[in-house]
């Protein structure tokens, strides 16, 4: 996840609550998206990417019992640097196991033969330098006929846009279905919105319990969403991306 920092603040109208784009975007359904009998495959740059990417998404195909494959790229290990709360050492007993995930899953509802998960350990924050390398790994769990999900290619987050990239050469080379999802691009200021590619996207309705759920999950992710004010350390996860999770439906670029 991206520090809070580098957002904008949420008194500005972002992208996720204020375009109105949105409300006319077409409704598409879980067995559109994802084919009976295909199998679905995520990739979550960092931990908590595959709750607030997609989390709805992974309720409804489970309760179809689709087959899904989760490929957390990077364990999120660079995300408390000179904190005293979240050492080297607690981050290591917290995630690369990694306990977060497991939990968020649990609350998803997924049970433990629900997907396979795969877990490639790359750097965060320096996956652009190992474009083809994740390229090749991606590609080795992918097969023709997979559907597969990554985060937009253009979502301003230098590990997002890699991953997508890598996904869709991945995708392409096997015979896979490649779509996006923006993540950070919801956060963007309103003033941005032309620079969403509104023609590719697709609304996947969320009830109320996936909605509630999927928040839920969320907050798993421990080590993201307390700060540190005395020592100057913000929140990984800040109160406005929880606020975008109570929306009722994901939306992804086809």
């Amino acid at each position: 996840m991206k520090p809070a920092s580098r957002l904008n603040s949420r008194q500005h109208p972002q992208i996720w609550n204020s375009a109105p784009q949105l409300a006319d975007i077409p409704i598409i359904s879980t067995q559109t998206l994802v084919p009976a009998g295909a199998r679905a495959v995520i990739l979550a740059p960092h931990p908590g990417d595959e709750v607030g990417a997609c989390g709805g998404l992974i309720q409804l195909l489970s309760n179809l019992d689709q087959p899904m494959l989760l490929i957390s790229v990077s364990d999120g290990d660079l995300g408390h640097p000179g904190s005293p709360l979240w050492t080297d050492e607690r981050l290591r007993m917290h995630r690369p196991h990694p306990q977060e995930s497991v939990d968020a899953l649990h609350r998803l509802g997924i049970p433990p033969h629900g997907l396979q998960w795969v877990r490639g350990g790359f750097p965060e924050k320096a996956l652009a330098e190992h474009e083809a390398e994740l390229t090749a790994f991606i590609g080795q769990h992918l097969r023709p006929g997979d559907v597969v999900f990554g985060t937009w290619r253009q979502d301003g987050d230098s590990d997002h846009d890699t991953v997508g990239r890598a996904g869709a050469q991945a995708a392409e080379a096997v015979g896979a279905l490649f779509n996006e999802l923006p993540v950070w691009a919801w956060h963007w200021p309103v003033r941005e919105q032309k620079k969403i590619p509104w023609h590719r996207a697709r609304k996947l309705r969320l009830d109320v319990w996936t909605t509630a759920r999927k928040r839920h999950a969320m907050y798993a992710y421990a080590s993201q969403l307390n700060g540190e004010p005395a020592n100057g350390i913000a929140p990984l996860v800040p109160r406005v991306i929880l606020d975008r999770m109570g929306m009722p439906y994901e939306i992804v670029f086809i």
